[in-house]
C-alpha cells in the first residue's frame, strides 16, 4: 500500500494553503482505494486538523512512516526525511541561488524531489498550479491601490475576506474611474485577472481601437506576445519564434504605454526577451501609465518600477519615475506599484481547492497507472542521490 503524507507549511512567512482539502482527499481515498493518506498536524492551515480528522483520516505530527510526502512551498532543509519522494514547488529550475542549499540536501538525502512546476503534459504545458488565483488577486489588488491612491472608494485586503465569492462582492460597490487598461499574458495568471476585469463589466477594445480612440466609460486590451514586441528587420514574426530567438525581437510596448493608465502584467517573460519600457521612458512626458500590478513580478526584470517585491502585509509602494527609487505611492508624481509575489496565499481556502481538483485529476492517476502518460517521470528532479538527465542542466549550479 502506498503511503501518501499532506505535510505542514514551514516557510517563513507562514502559507496557509494545502493540496488537497478535505473535500479532496476524501475523494482521492474513493478513487485509490488502495491509497493511504495520512495527514500532518498543523496550526496555520487554512482547513483545520478536526476537518480532516471528521472525513476520516489520520491527523499526526510523526509521518515518517509513509512514501510520498506532498507541500507546497520548500521544506526547510532540518524537515527533509532521507529516501522519501516530495513534491512541493522548490524553486530551483532557474538557479535560484537562495535555495541552491535546498536542491544540495535533496540530494544527499536521497530524496526524489517532483516540482509541481514541471508537472506538464507531452507537450510542455503546465498541469497544474496556483495562476488562476494569482491573477484573481493580482488584479483586484491593483484595483484596491487605484481606490486607496485617489480615494475614489476603499476596497478591503483580499487576505481578510473568506474566498472568492466574498472578494467579488466587494467589487459590486465600487465604480471603477473612466481608465484604459492593458493586460499582458495568454496563460493561467492573465486569465485569472481577466476574470476580474469581466466580472466589473469593463468593455474589452480590440488593438487598433484601443491605440485609436478616447472612450467615456472604462476599458481593457488583451495583448500577447505579437502585440508588444515586434521582429527587429520588420518581418512578420511568431510566437514560437519569439520564444526560441527572443533577440530577434524589440519590444513595442511604448504604443500601449502612451495612452495606457493601469498595466496589470499577467505574462510570462523568458530570459532575453526585450523589456517592457525602460527606466528613461518612464521619465518621458509622453509615458502615461499611473498604476501597474506586476502579477509576474520579475524584480529588475522587464518592468523598471518593479524594484522588490511588496508583501500581503504592505502590498503597494510608490516608484519615482525621475529619480528611479521608491517613494510613497501617494505622491501625485508616482508609478503606483503592487508586485506581491505570494498573491494565491490571500485567498488560501480557493486557491487550495482549485489546486487539489488539478493534482487529483492530473497527477495521482499516475502513481496507479504505471505512469503511462509520463507525468511523473517528466516532474522528477532527483532520484538516487542524483539529478535526472532531465534536469541535468542543474549540476554545475549544485556543484
Amino acid at each position: 500500500m502506498l503511503k501518501f503524507a499532506i505535510i505542514r507549511e514551514e516557510k517563513t512567512p507562514p502559507d496557509r494553503r494545502v493540496v488537497f482539502s478535505p473535500k479532496h482527499l476524501k475523494q482521492a481515498k474513493n478513487q485509490f482505494p488502495e491509497a493511504h493518506f495520512k495527514v500532518q498536524q498543523s496550526d496555520i492551515r487554512i482547513f483545520r486538523d478536526e476537518e480532516y480528522q471528521n472525513e476520516g483520516f489520520q491527523v499526526s505530527q510523526d509521518i515518517s512512516d509513509c512514501d510520498v510526502m506532498i507541500g507546497v512551498k520548500e521544506v526547510p532543509i532540518k524537515s527533509l526525511i532521507p529516501n522519501k519522494k516530495y513534491f512541493f514547488f522548490s524553486h530551483t529550475i532557474k538557479k535560484q541561488p537562495y535555495n541552491r542549499d535546498l536542491l544540495k540536501a535533496i540530494l544527499d538525502k536521497n530524496i526524489e524531489l517532483f516540482d509541481h512546476e514541471v508537472i506538464t503534459s507531452e507537450s510542455g504545458m503546465r498541469l497544474i498550479g496556483f495562476g488562476r488565483y494569482a491573477g484573481l488577486v493580482g488584479a483586484y489588488n491593483g484595483f484596491r491601490a487605484i481606490g486607496l491612491k485617489n480615494e475614489f472608494y476603499s476596497l478591503p485586503k483580499a487576505d481578510d475576506l473568506p474566498d472568492l465569492n466574498a472578494m467579488l462582492a466587494q467589487l459590486d460597490k465600487i465604480k471603477v474611474p473612466n481608465l484604459k487598461i492593458v493586460l499582458t499574458g495568454s496563460g493561467k495568471v492573465a486569465r485569472g485577472a481577466k476574470e476580474i476585469l469581466d466580472h466589473l463589466k469593463i468593455k474589452q477594445v480590440e488593438v487598433p481601437d484601443y491605440l485609436a480612440s478616447e472612450f467615456g466609460e472604462p476599458v481593457y486590451c488583451h495583448i500577447d506576445v505579437l502585440d508588444y514586441n515586434k521582429r527587429k528587420d520588420g518581418a512578420v514574426g511568431s510566437i514560437s519564434e519569439f520564444f526560441i530567438n527572443p533577440e530577434l525581437y524589440e519590444s513595442d510596448f511604448w504604443r500601449f504605454a502612451v495612452v495606457s493608465d493601469f498595466f496589470i502584467a499577467g505574462h510570462f517573460y523568458g530570459q532575453g526577451a526585450p523589456v517592457f519600457f525602460t527606466k528613461e521612458d518612464a521619465k518621458t512626458p509622453n509615458f502615461n501609465i499611473k498604476y501597474i500590478a506586476d502579477i509576474s513580478c520579475d524584480i529588475a526584470g522587464p518592468i523598471p518600477s518593479t524594484i522588490r517585491a511588496s508583501t500581503i502585509a504592505d502590498p503597494i509602494y510608490g516608484y519615482d519615475p525621475k529619480t528611479g527609487k521608491e517613494t510613497n505611492y501617494k505622491d501625485p508624481k508616482a508609478i503606483t506599484v503592487m508586485a506581491v509575489d505570494n498573491l494565491p496565499c490571500e485567498l488560501p481556502r480557493d486557491a487550495s481547492e482549485g489546486f487539489g481538483e488539478m493534482f487529483l485529476n492530473k497527477v495521482l492517476p499516475a502513481f496507479f497507472n504505471d505512469d503511462k502518460n509520463g507525468i511523473l517521470e517528466r516532474a522528477r528532479m532527483t532520484k538516487n542521490g542524483k539529478l535526472t538527465s532531465r534536469y541535468g542542466y542543474l549540476q554545475d549550479f549544485v556543484s
